[in-house]
């Protein structure tokens, strides 16, 4: 493995901590022993293509600096390849580093698991998804709680966590189920009223709910999460059950497994990693071992 590694950075990060974390991350790297070189882009499209630009060119490692969005986009880079992925977690959400067992809004301590663990040669080979040509590493959201993204993403006030909050609440008025039909590994189709639909490589989304706690990164399939047609009485008294994953326990919620997993509805988007998609039907697939990564 060359020494020199790079980091690749959203300097908007968490309302900031990307730019501030890049520094105390590089000189963990460097204390090791490693040459840092840091990418930018001007927007997603230039930072991926700088990014791919690198792994082309046998960078070490590629290290994301950021949240789900930025880890998501490094992914786009790595995936497929045998270049080693970190990640440096400061962003809002930060499922993916949770899911990998790195630090959260700590970029002096990641930097040092990932230096230490580049030393030490502690790589793994994890599944990722793909869908609609794009990998994902967390879950592939689709239903209330992609609604709930949709209109949060067009609100322009307030800004952060209360946005999406206020946008739950609107949405929760206008709510109904929606008819799914939903087709694992090519087989029978199921034809469903539900509420959502998660696919999950990794188990949580939304910081930290747990919506899929079953979720293996190395076993090759996806589990998904399928809660059917709640009241809104009942997906209000589930939904707090699902930052510990106890809501699968629950009759309205079924819980699926497969590598390949098409699901149809109409007038819903698919989000994966916090990140649209586009709308259904989409098609997900889990690819075993589809990244390496760095980590403890």
């Amino acid at each position: 493995m060359t020494s020199e590694i790079t980091l690749f950075v959203n300097p908007t990060a968490g309302r900031g901590r990307g730019a501030h974390a890049a520094q105390p991350a590089a000189s963990a790297l460097r204390a090791a022993g490693f040459s840092v070189r840091t990418v930018l882009g001007e927007n997603a499209r230039d930072a991926l293509t700088r990014a791919r630009a690198v792994v082309e060119d046998g960078t070490g490692a590629l290290i994301a600096v950021g949240g789900d969005g930025m880890a998501g986009l490094a992914l786009q880079a790595v995936a497929g390849t045998r270049t080693p992925f970190g990640l440096v977690a400061v962003g809002t959400g930060n499922d993916f580093a949770r899911a990998l067992g790195l630090p959260v809004r700590d970029p002096a301590a990641a930097g040092r698991i990932v230096a230490e663990a580049l030393k030490g040669g502690r790589l793994r080979d994890i599944d990722l998804g793909q869908a609609d040509g794009r990998w994902f590493g967390t879950v592939l959201a689709s239903g209330f709680d992609s609604r709930v993204n949709d209109r949060g993403n067009r609100m322009r006030w307030p800004a952060g966590r209360l946005k999406y909050d206020l946008a739950m609440l609107a949405e929760l008025a206008a709510f109904r189920p929606f008819p799914y039909r939903i087709t694992l590994d090519d087989g029978a189709v199921r034809e469903v009223e539900a509420t959502l639909v998660a696919i999950g490589n990794g188990s949580s989304y939304g910081g930290g709910m747990r919506i899929c706690p079953g979720a293996d990164l190395t076993d090759g399939l996806f589990d998904i999460t399928v809660v059917g047609d709640c009241s809104r009485t009942t997906l209000l008294r589930v939904f707090p059950s699902v930052y510990p994953g106890t809501h699968v326990s629950h009759p309205k919620v079924t819980v699926l497994r497969a590598a390949k997993v098409e699901v149809v509805a109409e007038g819903v988007t698919g989000y994966a990693d916090g990140e649209p998609l586009g709308p259904l039907p989409l098609t997900a697939r889990c690819v075993r071992g589809a990244v390496r990564v760095v980590g403890p």
